[in-house]
């Protein structure tokens, strides 16, 4: 859609025109499903005669007045912008429009509750979308007031980002149904990004806080009627005051907001949203049915990352998108801090490592890594640098930052960034000014080669061994691949662990140090016994890939599992799994270490991530011919171990989960069936509904299940989570027709939300017999430009990446991704690089298949 983005020279030129003082806006939420009433008052100064434009994506503009006059609504609006001529130095403008309603996750998004026909709606307005709930100047550097005023129906609740106004004011309603009006008070300065609204019949359960000023702050808790039963909010709220004590302390800085609300949300696209003192948080999160401990952290990690946010973000924002980095690692990094620090998750670093750093190295060795500081030029570019580089990168880079500066300092420097400029907007560079007084180091060459380049470094220890086993000398060497060659500093510790008595490897030495340049001498380890295994970047404080030398490796290999802290253990874990990326071992190698080793694992997020990347070495990287052999074997064996496991514990349920993904034997399947059935027993695993779901998946994939059997499961539970379910398993269903049915339904009428769209896509794509995939290579690209011209960013994304013929692991594939890019048009740069990730991962899977080859007599 024509002025649909926005550049960074608008934004820079109207942020010189304009100061904006406060928008009023009034929503009228009674008008059916299909389209609001959003009047917009908004309050500014301008430069005398000088002219410009407001955002608002709408269905119809009714009327535009500025200073008093009506401009004629067809002249000046295109549905996306509205054009401003002849501004005063005072200005007063009001849009009356209908707005339509979303189901994409963006905007404000409408939401059906199956289970008792309820309306949900909640806003995303992330980067652009607040445009599509009122007439606002959209960009994070253009803050102002806010008030809005909302009808509704009577029994609905209304939140926004001030405390909702109770009682409601009732309104006489002509068709007798009872509609309230809710009038909030004016927010503080905010972008407009960060404001809110959620309405609908959620319930709540309330607590309050006392914050580092002494005010009671209010907390609330919220969910649909439906999911009530399930919300354990207690163990919210006791997270949320850790986090209010320890950010509070550490920031030198009360909270901002008069109340703090978490509003778990359906068909959300992200996991939270730091809208300010009204976060909205994804519904998976309330855990309905038994979950495993990774996601138990994984909740707790998000709800700590959005309540950062509240000052670093909604207090002090960023002028414009190229810091959107600095925003969320800012977050990402206080989140795991805290949850070491402050609550009972201290293994976080453990997390940090093995989810979030693994993110990280995969995004900066793709063709398309870019430097954590990336150059912005308009919202597209915004919309595809929400990845590990922006999230992962940035954290790990942050926490790097956090070693080479002391972490006293770096919070003292914080301190005094909040301190200047509360309610402001900022760049990278305030920030860094306040870490340079306090820390004493020049920050302006680190940040020119950690913030403005790409790529990862590899840290490969070099050593000299007298004959009586000390070392004679120890260096690091430090390495960059060809297109970012750029060599870093890093802080980091050195481990020497040995073998215990007990047969744990314990650490017995450890040496933190600067390294930079190609290579570091460490003349403090000479004349140390060489250990049983030296660990390059222990504690994880760098970002860089680390190899082990010859023993270590042999050590590391054959005692993964006697490690007796988690962290060591998790960064050999990723060394390993680096290697199989990189070709450099056979994926096979990789697979049988996962299995010889996941079981002894105490982290629950470590196995997660290790089933995970052992799915796609069975799927992706190992050798054609010994795929289904491979993949058959590992099942046996991951259900062999779900035998061994205590029942009922985490690693049990994750092995039956990964069982449920990869069965594809009979004996399997009929594993799989008796679970579902009954007849199968396992002791202390729950067949509880969402694991039911995986089952169900499993035989709909592997042919013993069809409609009938997904309609059933469906009676059984005729919920949201239970429709997307059903929605996967159809997609799932093996047959031709089947994959031309769903394929019709996400392509070509496209009228799915964004949550069943995404479940059919995942569906579509969980296949044993490749060949059904066959027909849909060429009918993919011949699509997807019409997909991208058609679809919000959001859809888009689910089809270009979800339905890309990666399984279909060939040169042919490769070679039509080549001849689609091109004849790409240059301006399509998102749909570019989305492909060229596609692309990039088929080119390594390749790689990894030639290296799958085990010695002479190896299994």
């Amino acid at each position: 859609m024509p002025g649909l983005n926005l550049t960074r020279a608008e934004a820079r030129g109207r942020a010189e025109l304009i100061t904006v003082e406060s928008y009023e806006v009034s929503l009228d939420l009674t008008r059916g499903g299909e389209v609001f009433g959003s009047t917009t008052t908004v309050k500014f100064t301008a430069a005398p005669g000088s002219s410009s434009f407001i955002d608002a994506v709408t269905r119809k503009v009714h009327s535009v007045t500025l200073n008093g006059a009506a401009l004629d609504p067809e002249s000046v609006s295109d549905g996306v912008r509205i054009q401003l001529p002849g501004l005063a130095e005072h200005n007063e403008l009001t849009v009356v429009a209908d707005m339509p309603y979303m189901n994409t996750g963006e905007g404000l998004h409408r939401f059906v509750d199956p289970v008792d026909n309820e309306v949900y709606l909640y806003t995303q307005f992330e980067v652009p979308d607040s445009r599509r709930m009122f007439a606002v100047f959209e960009q994070p550097d253009l803050k102002a007031t806010f008030a809005f005023t909302v009808t509704a129906p009577s029994h609905w609740d209304v939140i926004s980002n001030s405390p909702t106004p109770v009682p409601a004011q009732a309104v006489p309603a002509e068709d007798g149904t009872a509609r309230s009006i809710w009038a909030f008070s004016p927010t503080p300065r905010l972008s407009s990004y960060v404001t809110a609204l959620i309405a609908g019949p959620y319930q709540s359960v309330r607590s309050e806080v006392t914050g580092a000023d002494g005010r009671t702050i209010p907390l609330g808790i919220f969910a649909r009627k439906s999911l009530m039963q399930y919300l354990d909010a207690e163990n919210i709220f006791e997270l949320t005051r850790q986090g209010f004590g320890f950010f509070e302390e550490q920031f030198g800085c009360p909270y901002p907001f008069e109340k703090y609300d978490q509003l778990f949300v359906p068909e959300f696209n992200a996991g939270a949203m730091e809208n300010a003192g009204a976060v909205t948080i994804l519904e998976g999160y309330v855990f309905r049915s038994k979950v495993t401990g990774a996601q138990i952290e994984r909740r707790a990690i998000t709800v700590l990352h959005e309540l950062a946010h509240m000052w670093f973000g909604d207090l002090v924002t960023m002028r414009w998108w190229n810091d959107l980095w600095l925003n969320e690692s800012f977050a990402e990094y206080m989140s795991h801090l805290a949850a070491v620090e402050a609550t009972s998750f201290t293994r976080a670093w453990t997390t940090f490592a093995s989810v979030e750093k693994s993110w990280a190295y995969r995004q900066d060795q793709l063709p398309t890594t870019h430097p954590i500081f990336a150059e912005i030029n308009d919202l597209q570019d915004v919309e595809v640098n929400f990845d590990g580089i922006t999230y992962a990168k940035g954290a790990s880079v942050l926490r790097q930052l956090v070693a080479w500066v002391g972490p006293q300092q770096f919070m003292a420097g914080v301190r005094e960034y909040f301190s200047k400029h509360s309610w402001q907007n900022t760049e990278l560079g305030d920030l860094l000014v306040e870490l340079e007084k306090a820390s004493g180091r020049d920050l302006d060459a680190w940040g020119r080669q950690w913030l403005e380049t790409a790529g990862v470094n590899t840290l490969t220890p070099e050593l000299e061994v007298e004959a009586d086993g000390t070392l004679r000398s120890f260096a690091i060497v430090q390495s960059a691949v060809p297109e970012w060659p750029t060599i870093r500093p890093h802080r980091l510790a050195v481990g020497f662990y040995n073998l215990d008595g007990a047969g744990k490897l314990e650490r017995v030495h450890r040496e933190e140090l600067d390294v930079d340049g190609e290579r570091t001498e460490v003349p403090s380890l000479a004349g140390l016994a060489q250990p049983d295994l030296i660990l390059l970047n222990d504690d994880d404080l760098a970002y860089a890939k680390v190899r082990l030398d010859p023993k270590s490796l042999a050590t590391a290999t054959a005692h993964l599992k006697d490690f007796g802290d988690s962290l060591p253990r998790t960064l050999v874990w990723n060394s390993a799994w680096d290697a199989a990326r990189d070709a450099q071992t056979p994926a096979r190698k990789y697979v049988e270490l996962v299995l010889a080793n996941v079981a002894a694992e105490t982290d629950s997020s470590v196995i997660l991530v290790q089933l995970r990347q052992l799915a796609t070495t069975l799927n992706f990287y190992v050798a054609e011919e010994h795929r289904e052999a491979a993949t058959a074997a590992a099942v046996d064996r991951l259900w062999q171990l779900a035998s061994e496991v205590p029942g009922g514990s985490d690693a049990q349920l994750q092995f039956i989960k990964s069982v449920a993904l990869l069965a594809c034997t009979d004996s399997q399947l009929d594993n799989v069936a008796g679970l579902l059935d009954g007849s199968v027993v396992l002791e202390g695993l729950a067949v509880d509904q969402d694991l039911r779901w995986e089952l169900v998946a499993s035989l709909v994939a592997g042919g013993r299940m069809g409609q009938d059997g997904i309609d059933a499961e469906l009676e059984r539970d005729n919920t949201s989570t239970g429709q997307n379910a059903a929605a996967l398993a159809k997609a799932a269903i093996p047959t031709p027709e089947a994959k031309a049915a769903a394929w019709e339904s996400i392509v070509v009428k496209g009228e799915l939300s964004n949550a069943l769209q995404g479940s059919a896509v995942t569906g579509f794509m969980r296949v044993l017999d490749r060949t059904l995939l066959e027909p849909y290579a060429e009918k993919y690209f011949a699509a997807v430009p019409g997909i991208v011209a058609t679809r919000t960013h959001a859809l888009a994304q689910q089809i270009v990446v979800g339905l890309y013929p990666a399984l279909l692991t060939t040169q042919a594939t490769i070679d039509r991704t080549d001849g689609f890019l091109a004849a790409l048009p240059a301006e399509s740069a998102a749909l570019r690089r989305m492909m060229l990730e596609n692309r990039d991962g088929v080119a390594r899977a390749l790689r990894a298949r030639a290296a799958d080859v085990l010695p002479d007599g190896a299994a």
